[in-house]
């Protein structure tokens, strides 16, 4: 099914050349977990740069109050031919927007080509609009990651300095680490000043070392460095060709997903 979209893919690559969004799966824990997500988005807007955010998260866990907006209308429903992209874009000051995308994450495996591709499409022009694109992650999915998430070159783990942010930070590193996650970038939050969030990374880092194996990338303390900058980082992939590798992997997972859902319906069903 892949085949027949590398004309579309490399027409994305030609347009995402010249200012290629950085995807980002954002994973955020602590006991100001939401709080914590925003800042992070606004930082990396800070520095000039225009976020968008893909909210997966659903109920208290989503950006929704945090931002001071509405639960929204989820991307899926653009399906129902009534629905517009700009209805559904939430403006946020400082930030391009948030698009709630919980429904879309779950169904596009389920989806037929051109649904899914309508999706796509979707993507691909909230991408013209974006330098970054932040996936927020639900952390009990972490393991199961959606295509998304999964298609996403990078991915971040704002970690609350507190007890129960470095145990957040922890289980998600562990289930990143447990769906494929070659490494993961780290920021510190809540630190009492560089030091202290110097030593919470050395001692998560020890951690993940000794009982995960994956490497840990410290971006710095999110109140007070460049975290942009930190993601910019070069990848295996070349820079302009990021955008479009997150979309030709949010279209091929889902096909890959939606055939294997469909063999396993076929032997267990009647």
């Amino acid at each position: 099914m892949l085949d027949g979209r590398e004309d579309q893919a490399a027409g994305l690559r030609r347009l995402f050349r010249r200012a290629p969004p950085q995807v980002v799966a954002l994973y955020v824990g602590g006991r100001t977990r939401t709080q914590n997500a925003v800042l992070a988005a606004h930082r990396i807007a800070g520095r000039a740069e225009r976020v968008v955010i893909l909210d997966e998260a659903e109920g208290s866990d989503t950006l929704a109050d945090a931002l001071g907006v509405s639960e929204g209308t989820d991307l899926l429903q653009l399906l129902d031919g009534r629905t517009r992209l700009s209805g559904i874009v939430q403006t946020v000051p400082g930030l391009v927007g948030r698009v709630p995308v919980a429904a879309a994450a779950l169904a596009l495996p389920l989806l037929d080509e051109a649904r899914r591709a309508c999706l796509v499409e979707a993507l691909r022009i909230l991408h013209r609009h974006a330098s970054f694109v932040l996936v927020h992650a639900a952390a009990e999915s972490v393991a199961e990651p959606s295509p998304f998430v999964q298609a996403a070159p990078r991915r971040l783990v704002v970690a609350e300095a507190s007890a129960s942010g470095a145990t957040d930070a922890y289980r998600s590193i562990k289930g990143l680490a447990a769906a494929g996650a070659g490494s993961v970038h780290v920021a510190v939050c809540g630190a009492r000043g560089r030091a202290d969030a110097a030593a919470f990374f050395r001692s998560l880092e020890a951690l993940v070392v000794r009982h995960v194996g994956v490497p840990l990338a410290w971006l710095g303390e999110l109140e007070r460095d460049d975290i942009a900058a930190g993601l910019r980082q070069p990848l295996e992939l070349s820079q302009p060709e990021a955008g479009a590798a997150f979309l030709r992997r949010v279209a091929g997972l889902a096909a890959a997903r939606s055939v294997s859902g469909t063999r396993i319906a076929r032997r267990v069903g009647p």
